[in-house]
Parts: C-alpha cells; sequence; structure tokens
C-alpha cells in the first residue's frame, strides 16, 4: 500500500480552525464596540464576553488582556472608517467635495466616537494607544488636505496650514458630539452648519478647478 497517495484532511481542519477563530476574534471587537457606544465606560471582559456569546476565556484565547482588545478595535474601527471609498469624490467641483468630505466625516464622528472618547481617557502611558491616536489625527488631516487642494493651492504655505488645521478643529469628534447632544441638531443640520462653516474659512476656488 502506498501511504504517501493516502490524502490527509489536517490542511483543512486547520484552515476551518484559523477561519473560526478569526470569526471569533472578530465579533469579540465588535461586541467590545457595540457595549462602548451603549455606555461610555470601558467593558469588562465578562460583559464583552456575553455580548459576543462566548466565555470569557474565548476572550483572553484571543487577546492576552483587555489593553490589547482596546487596541485591536481601534484598529478594525480605523480600517472600517477609512476603506477604499474614503479617497473617493476628491474630484468634483467645490460643492461636492464640501458634500462628500462633511457627509463621510459626519458618519465617522456618529459611528466612532465612543471609541475616540475611550482612546483618549485611557490612553494614560500606553504607546500604542498615543501612536494609533497621532496616526487618526494625521488621516484626518490628510483627508482635509486632499478634499480642499485647489483652494489650498491659492494659499501660502502659513495660511495654507493655519486653514487646515481650523477645519481639522471645526470637524473634530466633539464638536459633532455638541451640536447633536447639547444643541440637539439633526444629522443633516450638523452636516449643514459644517458644510458652511468650511466654505467660509476656504478661499476662492481657482478658475480652472
Amino acid at each position: 500500500m502506498n501511504l504517501s497517495a493516502t490524502p490527509t484532511p489536517r490542511p483543512a481542519r486547520v484552515d476551518g480552525r484559523r477561519l473560526r477563530s478569526a470569526r471569533t476574534r472578530r465579533l469579540v471587537i465588535e461586541a467590545y464596540l457595540a457595549l462602548l457606544r451603549e455606555n461610555p465606560q470601558v467593558p469588562t471582559a465578562a460583559q464583552v464576553a456575553e455580548r459576543a456569546g462566548y466565555s470569557v476565556r474565548s476572550v483572553f484565547e484571543r487577546f492576552p488582556d483587555l489593553h490589547a482588545l482596546r487596541i485591536a478595535a481601534t484598529d478594525y474601527a480605523f480600517a472600517q472608517a477609512n476603506d477604499p471609498s474614503a479617497t473617493a469624490g476628491f474630484e468634483g467641483d467645490r460643492q461636492s467635495r464640501l458634500k462628500v468630505h462633511v457627509e463621510r466625516r459626519a458618519r465617522v464622528c456618529a459611528e466612532w466616537l465612543p471609541l475616540w472618547r475611550a482612546l483618549n481617557a485611557n490612553k494614560g502611558d500606553s504607546k500604542e494607544l498615543k501612536l494609533r491616536i497621532d496616526v487618526i489625527r494625521a488621516a484626518i488631516l490628510s483627508r482635509i488636505e486632499l478634499m480642499y487642494r485647489p483652494e489650498l493651492s491659492t494659499l501660502t504655505e502659513l495660511e495654507r496650514r493655519q486653514t487646515v488645521l481650523a477645519i481639522d478643529a471645526l470637524v473634530d469628534f466633539e464638536s459633532w458630539a455638541r451640536m447633536r447632544e447639547f444643541f440637539g441638531l439633526s444629522f443633516q443640520e450638523g452636516c449643514t452648519v459644517w458644510i458652511r462653516a468650511i466654505d467660509r474659512l476656504l478661499p476662492p476656488t481657482p478658475a480652472d478647478s
């Protein structure tokens, strides 16, 4: 009998096990994020496990501690907020770019505000979390520069930086929270406020744009 010709299902079993483990990991992360949206307090491992439908042991099999889970959740959220469509819409006219930028930014703020607050409240001395906060801030600035490149190109370097920073402050997570939570504006009303304010901050659009 030629044993070398006997097929073995082991690779398939291993692949299936990896897929299940990856799915469990994703569901644990999503449970963590869902709990944060409901309550600003960082959830416990038991709460995450219950929401995900797994045991606490399953949580700690995927993450050595809650800090590692927080970092993984941040990376997951960043990837979701920066999918390939995040760079779309920068070639339209001024009003189209304003609408695309503001509505996408508003959706990100509405979706990820609880995580952003948790990150800043619990970053402590964690270099990993501080690095991720810096990466997120840099991505926001880069998108502003991309969306309003025609207008910004007409400014001096100092004026350009000042304008970008002013827009960044305007579309901050907490700016969105104030409009929605304190002033009670609807999603569309909040977007309208941002669009008008950014439009006034920007210089005239060059005639060839």
